[in-house]
Order: structure tokens, then sequence, then C-alpha cells
């Protein structure tokens, strides 16, 4: 499949507690390399810091406004902002706004569940 519905992608909590939306994964349609995803971070949440092993993830700011955390440095992100995340960088991000912070998650290799390693801050 190479084409999906936003409404037909079942939104699911990750590792990291933030709520995906899998837009397009290898597992389910029609992609080999890469995975894009929403994610949401509920008002007054945080995502638990964690890094991943092989993935390159880039954020894209969609809605509402944040804290991120990117190794040792912390910055404040808005609606179209983009992050670049390396392989083994952790990170984590705090919706500091008073609506949801909805992010566009491109990950290449495509995200796995056992790429994800949670740690400790």
């Amino acid at each position: 499949m190479d084409h999906t519905r936003y409404l037909d992608s079942t939104p699911y909590v990750t590792k990291d507690g933030s709520v995906i939306r899998e837009l397009m994964h290898p597992l389910y349609h029609g992609c080999r390399n890469q995975s894009l995803a929403e994610a949401t971070v509920a008002t007054g949440q945080k995502t638990q810091l964690h890094k991943h092993h092989t993935s390159e993830e880039l954020y894209f700011i969609t809605s509402g406004q944040g804290r991120m955390t990117l190794g040792n440095k912390q910055f404040d992100v808005r609606v179209g902002d983009t992050i670049c995340i390396a392989p083994g960088t952790p990170h984590c991000i705090e919706n500091t706004g008073s609506q949801d912070l909805v992010i566009l998650c491109s990950c290449a290799p495509a995200y796995r569940h056992d790429d994800t390693e949670l740690l400790s801050e």
C-alpha cells in the first residue's frame, strides 16, 4: 500500500509515552527504508528520555510549543521548527504550551520498538 488515510491509522502509546499515529511504515505500507508518524504530547506532559541506537529522527512541529532536550542541550520549539536527532542521542520533549504539542516524526531506518532505549533522567 503506497497511500494511507489519516483516520485509518489507529493511535497507540509508544515506549517514550507519546501518542503515535503511524502514517507510513514498512510493516504496514509500501515504504521500505523509513517511517513517518505523528506524535502528540498532551499539555503538561513530557516524553521519557530515550535514544534510538540506529534510527535518525527528524521532528517537525506542526502544533503547540515545547522544550526539547537533545543530548546536553535544551531549547524551546514551536510551530515550524525542525529538529534532527542523530542515532544514539538522548532526547525528550516537554509540552510547555496550552494545547497539544503535535510533531511529525520521520525515522530512517524505520522506527522499531526494540531500537528505543529508555534512559534515566
